[in-house]
């Protein structure tokens, strides 16, 4: 059995390791963060290069952090960034810098900036039409009960909420939503305050007022592309291609693409093909959840999703059935082993994840099993360490005395007495990994989550049901094939 597990764990991690290889496969990877305007850019930029040579979207990586750590590991090669989040988010500068001063600045992380897209994306705060008295952002101060809902990220950056809130002396505590459903959240009364981009289709739908920074603390957010210094030598054709994105995109232009996404309920593909090649177009109206549910992209997303929870359950098998073997017959290593596991599961998923890009220098298959695989090993080494020690002692005495080694009692009478506590363990672990995994989509790894990010950037419910259904019924369906398993275990030991 353990040799079939080695075999089979092989197997999937060069399959993995042979999805996640990015840098030298001559294809120009493209990056985006996890709001729709970055997802169309990333589309824009792709299908751009795409024209000459291989190109390839990692869309929807998560915020600022983990794109740049993307970035710097490799896994991507250029992605659209803002020159204020430049600034004061990456280089931490406390003053304006000019565009000369952020590359030289740059140039020794390996990263280069440039091709201005041609329109100013910047940071603002936004109220409902009704809330009259508010008109500038120092108006706010005078009303210390209203609540402010800001998105997570705005709440952490250096050019975020800690900047804005010194600058004005505001006194509010920020309840943090996402940013997708910030609009939603206001017009329900929810919150009184959002952050928004001010290229945002939502604040005309929303008939939003826009308060005016009146002491200038916000720096101009012109769209860039960031990327490795590298990338015009190693892949000249789609650099020279995306060359000619500069200055083409207006305020106006990307208020309308926007529009388009999150109005229109066109795809982020279409929007940009339509972009770049007007004649393509389509007046298509937004899918349902039928349609969204069984799109094209089904079985590649839960061939991705099957690839991660096989792998790294098997992974956590290799590991966690040896280490639940040592806590058993080990009594002084018992608890810290089981501490040890319990531990790590504590860590949250989405921070575990972002660790994971700069330790592994990459994005995609392979941090996300890691990450997976530390969640599956306590279930696994919990029930590996309790099946053992359920074994009456009578029989490792009988053992004893008929002189048989500890690697035979280990294997011909502790483990087959204790294998149906430990596969109800890995079944626990099994399910878990199916929920899991739908993170790993904010970091490239694919699986139903992408489904479910894309939900969340649009706010849209029926394509979250879309990514949320399928990792449902897989994990009702592992569930079921586990029962199976321990039925018919119960009926040949009986």
């Amino acid at each position: 059995m353990q040799g079939k597990l080695v075999r089979l764990f092989i197997a999937l991690w060069l399959l993995a390791c042979h999805g996640a290889a990015t840098a030298a496969d001559g294809t120009l990877h493209v990056g985006s963060k996890r709001f729709t305007e970055s997802y169309i850019l990333g589309e824009v930029l792709t299908q751009t290069a795409a024209k000459v040579s291989p190109a390839q979207h990692r869309q929807g990586l998560g915020n600022t952090a983990i794109v740049l750590a993307a970035l710097q590991a490799g896994s991507i090669d250029v992605y659209p960034e803002y020159l204020g989040t430049i600034d004061q988010e990456i280089l931490k500068n406390t003053r304006a810098s000019t565009l000369d001063e952020m590359r030289a600045q740059l140039a020794p992380l390996g990263l280069g900036v440039g091709i201005p897209l041609g329109f100013n994306n910047t940071y603002a705060l936004a109220v409902r039409e009704d809330q009259q008295d508010l008109k500038q952002l120092s108006n706010l101060k005078a009303h210390p009960d209203l609540k402010f809902g800001l998105s997570h990220e705005f709440i952490g950056r250096a050019d975020g909420w800690p900047g804005l809130k010194a600058r004005y002396g505001f006194t509010a505590d920020p309840r943090g939503l996402d940013h997708g459903i910030a609009y939603e959240a206001l017009d329900a009364r929810q919150v009184d305050v959002i952050d928004i981009y001010s290229t945002d289709a939502k604040i005309a739908q929303y008939k939003l007022r826009v308060l005016d920074d009146d002491l200038h603390y916000f720096p101009r957010y012109d769209a860039v592309l960031l990327y490795r210094l590298d990338l015009p030598q190693r892949l000249p054709q789609a650099w020279h291609a995306l060359q000619a994105l500069q200055g083409t995109i207006s305020n106006a232009d990307m208020i309308a693409m926007n529009a388009a996404v999150e109005i229109g309920g066109k795809s982020f593909a279409a929007v940009a093909q339509a972009r770049l090649t007007p004649a393509a177009t389509t007046t298509k109206a937004r899918d349902g959840l039928r349609a969204k549910l069984f799109g094209p992209d089904l079985w590649q997303l839960t061939r991705q999703h099957l690839l991660l929870v096989a792998l790294s359950l098997a992974l956590a098998c290799l590991v966690g059935i040896p280490l639940g073997v040592l806590a058993a017959h080990v009594k002084a290593l018992r608890q810290p082993v089981l501490a040890l596991v319990g531990v790590l599961q504590t860590v949250p998923s989405l921070a575990l994840l972002a660790i994971m890009i700069p330790l592994l220098g990459m994005i995609g298959t392979v941090p996300a099993l890691v990450a997976l695989f530390v969640y599956a090993l306590l279930p696994i080494v919990r029930n590996t360490c309790t099946g053992i020690l359920q074994v009456p002692a009578g029989l490792r005495t009988a053992a004893v005395a008929l002189g048989l080694r500890r690697g035979v009692t280990l294997t011909h009478i502790e483990l087959p007495l204790a294998l149906p506590v430990i596969l109800a363990g890995i079944k626990t672990a099994a399910v878990m990994c199916v929920g899991t995994a739908t993170i790993a989509a904010f970091i490239g790894a694919g699986g139903y989550g992408e489904r479910i990010t894309i939900g969340l950037a649009l706010n849209d419910n029926d394509m979250l049901l879309a990514g949320a259904i399928p990792a449902a019924v897989l994990a009702l369906i592992t569930q079921g094939l586990f029962e199976l398993a321990e039925y018919w275990l119960a009926r040949r030991q009986g």
